[in-house]
């Protein structure tokens, strides 16, 4: 399970600190976008170098740098020194392979979440790390790739719906965090439905197809709960920070989005439990079949005994007048359509006895 367990094997004896971008390969240039805003202003724009950036710093208003494209090292590093990001968290931002966490630097805050998105082509997960540094006015956010599930946050900074214009840079990362547990809701209903419609399939056609469609749905499920479980960690440290860029306001989202995570993991836990009744009804299912199958034959065979002993008697190889008893219907014009009313008498009594005692 290559995406379940995955290690950078390039930052093995490199000293602590060393930026090495473990994922996958891009070539092309990283894209970085701000969004500056305060109750009465809203500036957006895609910078074309990253000095643009670090003037923001130091501004009164919020800003929202946002990196697509950790690849470029260069940019990574010179945003990273000009805001006094660590070393370490430098290189946890570059590594795709983090888990999602939560750390406090009391200057600033460090988050590492997943965001999922489902493929309908495949069916299947396509995963994301997305970092994130809390500062006093500034939210740094860095992904793998080119679009995410923040839209719906960028029209509200837009169109200044709802209080996110009037709040700090840490109901941006609520809002933030918001958004990528609320993605984990649409994926948990394309996989609810893909496993109420193999399991109403499963009863009625248990072939091995269906087999082969549970074996990987439970991989989703496995690789759901890995990114999931650590993330209800990463929001409770959140919420339970004493620092001082969390204000007391921001808690109550950051419990409510916590209680969202506890619902994701139970969905993710009741699906697991029924994949796994859903393999059991699968053996159950084949085993059946077999079952009906071998009872079919055996009955047939039960059936062909007693023919077969009346077609071995008279297929014997002897004179009737040389045996010592008589058999007249050896001669007897009708002696043959005798045997085989005689023959199928048995059978009609063998299968009104079967069905009365409800064998078939």
């Amino acid at each position: 399970m290559p995406r379940l367990l995955r290690k950078g094997s390039q930052t093995l004896g490199q000293p602590p600190g060393t930026m090495v971008f473990v994922g996958e390969r891009k070539t092309e240039k990283s894209k970085i976008t701000t969004i500056d805003y305060d109750d009465t202003h809203f500036e957006a724009k895609q910078v074309g170098q990253v000095e643009e950036c670090f003037p923001y710093r130091d501004k009164p208003t919020v800003t929202w740098i946002n990196v697509d494209g950790i690849h470029d090292l260069e940019v990574v590093e010179r945003l990273g020194s000009h805001f006094g990001i660590h070393p370490l968290v430098l290189e946890g931002i570059v590594n795709t392979t983090q888990r999602p966490k939560t750390e406090d630097f009391d200057e600033y805050i460090y988050l590492v979440l997943k965001m999922l998105s489902y493929d309908e082509s495949s069916a299947g997960i396509l995963a994301e790390q997305v970092s994130v540094v809390l500062g006093p006015n500034f939210v740094i956010s860095f992904q793998e790739r080119e679009g995410d599930v923040f839209e719906s946050i960028r029209e509200r900074l837009r169109s200044q719906k709802g209080r996110i214009r009037q709040t700090g840079a840490d109901y941006l990362l609520y809002s933030m965090v918001d958004a990528i547990v609320d993605q984990y809701f649409v994926i948990l209903e394309k996989f609810g439905e893909t496993i109420e419609t193999t399991e109403e399939g499963l009863i009625s056609d248990p072939v091995p197809e269906r087999l082969q469609a549970i074996r990987s749905l439970k991989q989703d499920m496995i690789f759901l709960r890995k990114s999931v479980w650590p993330l209800r960690e990463a929001v409770s440290a959140l919420e339970r920070a004493e620092s001082k860029l969390i204000k007391k306001g921001t808690r109550v989202y950051l419990r409510d989005v916590y209680d969202h995570t506890i619902q994701v993991i139970d969905a993710i836990e009741t699906y697991r439990d029924m994949l796994s009744g859903m393999l059991d009804v699968y053996l159950s299912s084949v085993s059946n079949r077999m079952n009906e199958v071998m009872k079919v034959l055996t009955i047939i065979a039960t059936i062909f005994i007693p023919l077969t002993f009346v077609a071995g008697i008279y297929g014997m190889n002897f004179s009737p007048e040389a045996s010592p008893f008589n058999m007249p219907e050896l001669r007897w014009r009708y002696g043959y359509l005798a045997c085989l009313g005689v023959m199928a008498l048995v059978t009609a009594t063998m299968v009104m006895y079967f069905r009365r005692k409800r064998w078939f």
